[in-house]
């Protein structure tokens, strides 16, 4: 029998990963530019939400959960509005200001509820200040339940391999999201949460299910992880242990938008996690929260009403 019942302990997360600010313009559509054949849209609402591993911390507190988020923003005022974001929600902020680079930003353009354009600003952080990251995260992990390692493959989880070694020194739950074609700088993690496209990126393509096993499960004993879930859009999620290949099928009523559900969920398994809940039911009630939140505009978070209502 799962325990979906709402977790009594409230958990601390350290979130580390590519910070962001999310952009939102809102506009009517109603007619094509002269210039060009594209849409012209009126802007009448803006809006800004944290993003990327900043979207994993507050999805983390709006579960309940105590979080800290380390990162890398510029020294500008997408940088100021990150830091504001992050003290309206308690969110305990160590973000490194780097003059050298653009806090990163993705502008969405919507009209009639739908994404039309999406631009995106970035440069990878300076290697002083991915230092001084690392030092301060060596600082702060002893005082932390959790640790989610969100990669956006922006630049500022280059130092992923030593953080995780640190973390395991002192015996602490390690969660990524990864990115990229190579695994191996994951090793040791307690568990990897990719997407099939990312998977497939690393173990190749697979034809059936009992191929799909043999791959993650061979991948998931070469990085020496306690777990690999495999997260599947309509296709749900798949656990995979040393013991068990547990599939979760999908839960979503309708999906509008994607943007940023693989934060909710991984933001959601690791405040389960920290408050007690075992493996299992966190992947449950991760994948409920999932099925929750790609029914919302944007990245956007789920409570704890919604999830155990």
């Amino acid at each position: 029998m799962n325990d979906m019942t709402p977790p009594q302990k409230s958990p601390r997360l350290l979130v580390v990963g590519d910070v962001m600010l999310d952009r939102y313009w809102f506009g009517e559509v109603s007619r094509i530019s002269p210039e060009a054949p594209v849409p012209v849209v009126r802007v009448e609402r803006r809006e800004e939400r944290l993003g990327g591993a900043a979207n994993v911390a507050r999805n983390a507190v709006a579960l309940g959960a105590q979080a800290g988020l380390l990162g890398v923003v510029g020294t500008d005022e997408a940088g100021d509005v990150v830091q504001k974001l992050l003290t309206d929600l308690y969110i305990d902020s160590f973000l490194n200001r780097d003059t050298a680079v653009s806090t990163i930003i993705k502008l969405r353009v919507i009209g009639r509820q739908q994404q039309l354009l999406r631009i995106d600003f970035e440069a990878p952080p300076s290697e002083s200040v991915l230092r001084d990251k690392l030092t301060q995260f060596n600082t702060l992990l002893p005082q932390y339940d959790v640790i989610v390692l969100s990669d956006y493959a922006k630049g500022s989880l280059v130092n992923v391999a030593h953080m995780i070694e640190a973390g395991r020194r002192l015996g602490k739950c390690i969660l990524v999201d990864p990115k990229g074609e190579d695994f191996t700088r994951y090793k040791g993690a307690s568990i990897l949460t990719p997407n099939k496209s990312e998977l497939r990126h690393v173990v190749g393509s697979w034809k059936t299910e009992v191929d799909l096993t043999t791959k993650a499960q061979n991948l998931r004993r070469s990085l020496e992880l306690e777990a690999l879930l495999l997260t599947r859009s309509e296709e749900g999620m798949t656990l995979y242990t040393e013991s068990d290949v547990l599939h979760i099928p999908t839960v979503a009523r309708e999906v509008f938008d994607v943007s940023g559900a693989g934060d909710t969920v991984i933001a959601t398994l690791a405040t389960m996690l920290g408050a007690g809940k075992s493996l299992p039911d966190a992947v449950a009630i991760a994948n409920r929260a999932g099925g929750i939140v790609v029914g919302k505009l944007g990245t956007a978070t789920v409570t704890k009403e919604e999830l155990f209502g």
